[in-house]
Order: structure tokens, then C-alpha cells, then sequence
């Protein structure tokens, strides 16, 4: 909002300075994009952002680009938003809106099935990233999210949050609350602390800009072991991918440091 008041060199100054701080980092997002041949991310998109319809060819060097997607994977064995074990060969690295219909499709009917075949026998991990592009009631969820996982119940609130026309009922903080609440959060001041706080904030900022970084634009999106794949996809496309990808990792992976 703009003010009457006119305003101080210092004040002029910080404010140019925030502007070629958001320039360089528009830039820099843009570069990385390029760098790594990620062109189009087609799967869903707001209305006022579509995704793209047009695809470029892959650059040359393809399986360097999947290498480097591959270093994405986090493999922290304290990670509250993942699934699985930290040196698991596979990680399928997920980029999701709660308010996202095909997110939720991909919950409720691919997920489970994942997880009981891959996750449970160790062959696979599943890192969540928050990446809301439905605006403020996408945030406000996957703070919440966040915050439900500090207190071990990521998977439960996930699972309450994607259930079949929970996103019709928005996501505003009673609902979000009603929401922890299903999920047996233990500690609803807690959650309302995290939620609000900038821990919170700190987390979604970090996936949002990983996920711009690489071109992610739509959701649901994906990476296993670099590979994307956009959109639901039915459940063999998931399949397929996976048992390649451990063929390739030669059935283990290193795990790598917190970072």
C-alpha cells in the first residue's frame, strides 16, 4: 500500500536494494531452470496460470541433468515430512498444493499403494515439498502441515487434508485446527504457535524456491532419482519408474548429510 508520507533516503535506498535483491534472484531462478533443461513441467496449474502446453527437447546431456535433480533428495533421517528409510535406493521427491484436486487424487489413490509396495520393504523414500500456488489458503495449509509434523502427525494431517472434498471446505484456521485435530496432533496450542511462526514460514520458503529453481510451475510434480514426472500419473507410471531407477541405483544409495 502506497503512503502519502514522503519517504527518506535510507528508506529509498532499502527499498531499491530489496528491488535488485528480487531481480537477481528472479535471474538467478531463471539461469538454474536453463542450466538444468527443465523446459515443462505440465500437470495442473491455477487458472491464472496455466501450464504450459508446449514441450522443448531434452538437452543433450540428459542423464547429467537427472544426476543433479537427483541431489535434491535430502535423505535427513529427522525429515517429519518424509517417508521411509533415509538410504533407501529410490527417493521420489513430491512437489504438492493441499488444494490441488489431482494432489489429492494422487494421495488417496496412488500413494498407498507406493507406499505398501516400495516404502514399507525399504526400496523407497517419499520427501514432501510444499509448494502452494493456490494462494493464501494453499500457504496457511501447508504451514499447517509443517507445523502437524513437528509433532509426528505429517502423515495424518496429509491424510485428513487430501480426503474426498475436504479441500471444498477451505482451509481458514478452524479448519485447520478441526484438521490437526482429526489427525490427532497432541498439542493444539503447539500447532497454532508453529503454524504462525517463522520456522514455518522459513520450511515453505525453502521448498517453494527449490521447486522454482528447477522449473516447477504445476502441480502435483515429481522426481525419482531426477527423473520428473508431472502430473497423477496411474499407478504403473509410478511403478515403472521406480524399479528402473533402483535398477540404476543398483539397489542402494548413499545417504547424504543434513543440510
Amino acid at each position: 500500500m502506497s503512503s502519502s508520507r514522503p519517504r527518506s533516503s535510507s528508506s529509498s535506498a532499502s527499498s531499491s536494494a530489496s528491488a535488485r535483491k528480487r531481480l537477481l534472484i528472479s535471474a538467478g531462478v531463471a539461469i538454474a531452470a536453463v542450466t538444468l533443461g527443465i523446459v515443462s513441467w505440465q500437470a495442473t496449474a491455477p487458472e491464472d496460470r496455466p501450464a504450459r502446453t508446449s514441450s522443448a527437447a531434452a538437452p543433450p546431456k540428459g542423464s547429467d541433468v537427472r544426476a543433479e535433480l537427483a541431489k535434491l533428495a535430502r535423505r535427513e533421517a529427522g525429515d517429519k515430512l518424509a517417508a521411509g528409510r533415509a538410504d533407501a535406493p529410490v527417493v521420489l521427491i513430491e512437489y504438492s498444493d493441499f488444494k490441488c484436486g489431482y494432489c489429492g487424487k494422487f494421495a488417496r489413490d496412488t500413494e498407498p499403494e507406493l507406499v505398501k509396495k516400495y516404502v514399507e520393504d525399504g526400496t523407497l523414500r517419499i520427501e514432501w515439498r510444499n509448494f502452494p500456488i493456490f494462494g493464501a489458503d494453499s500457504e496457511a495449509a501447508a504451514k499447517a502441515a509443517w507445523a502437524a509434523g513437528q509433532q509426528d502427525r505429517f502423515a495424518q494431517f496429509h491424510a485428513a487434508a487430501y480426503a474426498d472434498g475436504s479441500k471444498e471446505k477451505g482451509f481458514g484456521q478452524a479448519r485447520l485446527l478441526e484438521l490437526a485435530r482429526e489427525a490427532g496432533v497432541p498439542d493444539l496450542e503447539r500447532f497454532q504457535r508453529d503454524t504462525a511462526g517463522g520456522a514455518a514460514a522459513a520450511a515453505l520458503q525453502k521448498d517453494q524456491e527449490e521447486g522454482y529453481r528447477i522449473g516447477v510451475t504445476s502441480t502435483p510434480s515429481f522426481l525419482v532419482n531426477g527423473q520428473p514426472i508431472a502430473g497423477a500419473q496411474p499407478l504403473d507410471a509410478f511403478a515403472a519408474a521406480i524399479t528402473k531407477a533402483k535398477a540404476q541405483a543398483g539397489g542402494q544409495a548413499e545417504p547424504q548429510a543434513a543440510r
